[in-house]
Formats: structure tokens, sequence, C-alpha cells
């Protein structure tokens, strides 16, 4: 998720689930070949394990920068074939790759070589006029045949024209049955479903029929759902985490950060629905927009005060 699952958005998220893979934003591979490698790659070691998710369709680059994500220590690559924005439409890769299967296994047959690690996949179910039932397999196909055997699967289709970003996220019509096809006809595939799952009791029968599931935007929206995920897909007994713990964690980690120069919006942005389903969440999620610009460092412990009165008065 562009400008969202950051490091600071991921540190988040572990305090919430031990066991979920996390994912970075998509990162392009001429970014990591050009750019502050230490500032779009960085990560904590509590984040693991996690995934860095590329973006780009030169085989030689993608492979040159899943080599320096490798070094970084992360414990995938994830090359994103499914994002339609506008600014991957302009550099021809994202979504747009989903026309170019060759090209794809191509790419990841050079990042396969290039590291130890997994290379995976994610990818739309096809894009604008594509019948899916025959482009989804093509597809799979033909990547898998690079090396590659783990494919996420967001299953809508991307309109490259005609849909915004956004619309893409919720127009396109889901297809979840022809996601669980695919796994019956592949079985010696992992497939991951992705794609408007907005809770875990969706998430668990969706389940049913494929290896795994991904949350995006749920996750990001309300992300107190991750809290749920080690006990019920995992079989873990340890208690969730309280929200009042996460805001203190949180809080000494933003004291940490704020000394190295991180502005308190930088983290506090990632945390607006932490509340949200309970009290005061509107007023959670006011005083974080209002007051993290002010860049004090004390602004969750502010929060967490705010917080508290109100569920005394409840």
């Amino acid at each position: 998720m562009m400008d969202g699952t950051d490091r600071h958005c991921r540190y988040f998220h572990r305090l919430l689930t031990k066991r979920a893979r996390l994912y970075t934003e998509m990162i392009t591979a001429d970014a990591i070949i050009h750019g502050d490698r230490d500032r779009l790659l960085g990560f904590n070691v509590s984040e693991h394990s996690v995934a860095l998710q590329l973006g780009g369709g030169d085989p030689a680059k993608l492979a040159e920068a899943a080599k320096i994500g490798e070094a970084f220590g992360y414990d995938e690559i994830n090359l994103n074939v499914g994002c339609p924005s506008g600014r991957v439409q302009s550099g021809a890769f994202g979504a747009c790759l989903m026309k170019e299967p060759a090209l794809v296994a191509r790419c990841v047959a050079a990042m396969g070589d290039a590291v130890d690690i997994p290379v995976t996949v994610k990818c739309r179910i096809g894009v604008d006029d594509q019948d899916p039932e025959e482009s989804l397999t093509e597809f799979i196909d033909t990547v898998a045949q690079s090396g590659c055997n783990i494919f996420i699967v967001h299953a809508r289709k991307a309109w490259l024209d005609g849909l915004s970003p956004k619309e893409n996220r919720t127009v396109p019509p889901l297809d979840y049955d022809l996601v669980h096809r695919l796994k019956r006809a592949r079985t010696a595939l992992t497939v991951v479903l992705n794609g408007g799952l907005e809770t875990l009791a969706q998430s668990h029968q969706e389940l049913d029929g494929v290896d795994g599931v991904m949350l995006g935007r749920a996750a990001y929206g309300t992300p107190y759902i991750l809290s749920g995920v080690d006990r019920e897909f995992f079989g873990d007994p340890t208690p969730a985490p309280l929200r009042e713990d996460v805001v203190r964690a949180m809080s000494d980690y933003l004291k940490a950060q704020f000394l190295l120069g991180v502005r308190p919006h930088s983290i506090t942005r990632h945390m607006l629905g932490l509340f949200h389903g309970s009290p005061g969440a509107r007023v959670w999620r006011r005083f974080l927009s209002e007051n993290a610009p002010a860049s004090r460092d004390d602004i969750l412990d502010r929060a967490a005060d705010v917080m508290r009165n109100i569920y005394v008065a409840v």
C-alpha cells in the first residue's frame, strides 16, 4: 500500500500481531538502486517476518533491487503486478504488466536467480477487457514456469482506463470463486486471496479453499482487528494486546524516533483507526489529527489521557 505500510506502520502492526507476515509499501526498483536505501528499506528487527514489495518491469533492475532487499534482511521479495495507480501506469509497470505475462516471468526468473529468499507475485484477476477466466490462468501458468509458486491474487480486475486508483479498489466486482477455482486447478501453487476482506470472520470463510488471505485497507483503517489474528488463524492462546498497552508501546517508540528527527505525524497517522468501533473513536482520531503537527513527543501520552477519561466516564 503506497504511502501506507512504511516502517512506522509496520512497527505498529507488529504490536498487534506476532504471526502475520507484513509487507512494505511498493517501492520501485529504480528508487532502491539510486535512492536513499536506509530510508527506503530500513526496518526494525521486530517486524519479522516482513516482505519487500517491489515495482518495476526491467528484469535486471528488479534483480538488483531484490538482491539489495535480501541484504537488508527481508524474508520475501514480492513483485506487485496489481497496482493500478497513475504512477505505475506512466512507468508501464504494476497492473500494466498483467498484459505481459512473459515479461513478468523474465522478471521473476531474474529475481529468483539473484536471491535465496522466496520471490512471490501479487496480481489482479485481469485488466481492462481481458476475460479473467482465461487471462488469470494464462498469467499464472506463464509466471509459474519461471519458478514462482506463490501468488497473492486481488480478486478484482483493474481498469487502467476509466477508473481512478480509489475506484479500482471498489468498483470492479469481486470474484472470489475464480480465485478458489484457480487453487483447485493448480494445487501445487500457493494461492493467497486478497481484495475486499473487511473482517476476520469473512477472511476465515474465504480461507476455505485457498492457502492464505491478505488484508490491506481493513488492516490499515481498522488496525485493531489484527489483534485477533494470532489467536483465530494460528491458534496462539496468548491474550490479544490491549489498546492502552499498544499506545504505551507506540509512545516509547515515537519518543525514540523523535530524537532521530522523525515528525510525530509520520507515526500517529497510521494509528488513527486504532479505536474504531469503540467509545471515543472520533475523539481519538480528532486529537491525533489536530495535535500531531505541533511536533511534541508526548502526543500519545496526552491522547491516552484523553481516552482514559472517556472510558472512566463510560
